[in-house]
């Protein structure tokens, strides 16, 4: 209306008035609907969702289909993340005080899904009384996960409270490592995986 009402040499208001009672046509309406920003906005939001739900998809057909295969080390990795593991969409984030299990769940990473070891991301969870020995504790973590010093992440310190303090002496030593590795493929093959090994269906992993 505002194009109309230039032309004419008229106010917008006036051409509202002009116009108010003519019946749009099927095909002149859809074709407004579809000029409409918001609206188009929506249907991109809607199809780029769309899409990623579909590859998250592929990734866990193709870790059903590992799952079939009979890997003792696949079946598992993929048990100890369902245990331990955060149920993020895009990223692993394992965390475990034993350091036997971290180890095996970084070769889970490297033998199974080839996992370049300058991907995978260490970090220690410590207690305010590991802070004078926090640099032994974090290569003690480096070295159950066999990787080197460029994995190390900053470590996170834990306050304790005054009256849990007497409580905790002795308890974990090395606090607990956490394993992180930002690829949504793997995260969703594992998830996969997890569903064909124990015979459920989690949909909200798969969004």
């Amino acid at each position: 209306m505002k194009e109309i009402a230039r032309m004419v040499g008229v106010s917008l208001s006036s051409v509202s008035l002009l116009v108010r009672d003519i019946e749009l046509t099927p095909d002149a309406k859809a074709a407004l609907h579809r000029r409409n920003p918001a609206r188009n906005g929506e249907i991109v939001r809607a199809a780029n969702l769309a899409r990623a739900r579909q590859r998250r998809k592929v990734w866990q057909d193709a870790g059903r289909e590992h799952a079939r295969c009979g890997d003792p080390l696949h079946h598992a990795g993929c048990m100890l993340y369902w245990a331990e593991g955060s149920k993020s969409r895009t990223a692993i984030q394992f965390c475990n005080s034993d350091p036997a299990m971290v180890a095996l769940f970084v070769e889970f990473l490297r033998n199974c899904f080839q996992v370049p070891e300058a991907l995978i991301g260490v970090r220690a969870h410590l207690y305010a009384d590991h802070t004078a020995d926090q640099e032994r504790i974090e290569q003690f973590w480096l070295d159950a996960a066999r990787l080197p010093q460029s994995c190390l992440r900053r470590s996170i310190v834990n306050r304790v409270s005054k009256s849990s303090k007497g409580k905790r002496i002795g308890r974990l030593p090395y606090g607990t490592c956490r394993i992180t590795l930002h690829r949504a493929a793997i995260v969703q093959s594992i998830y996969g995986a997890i569903q064909e090994y124990g015979d459920f269906e989690r949909p909200e992993w798969l969004g």
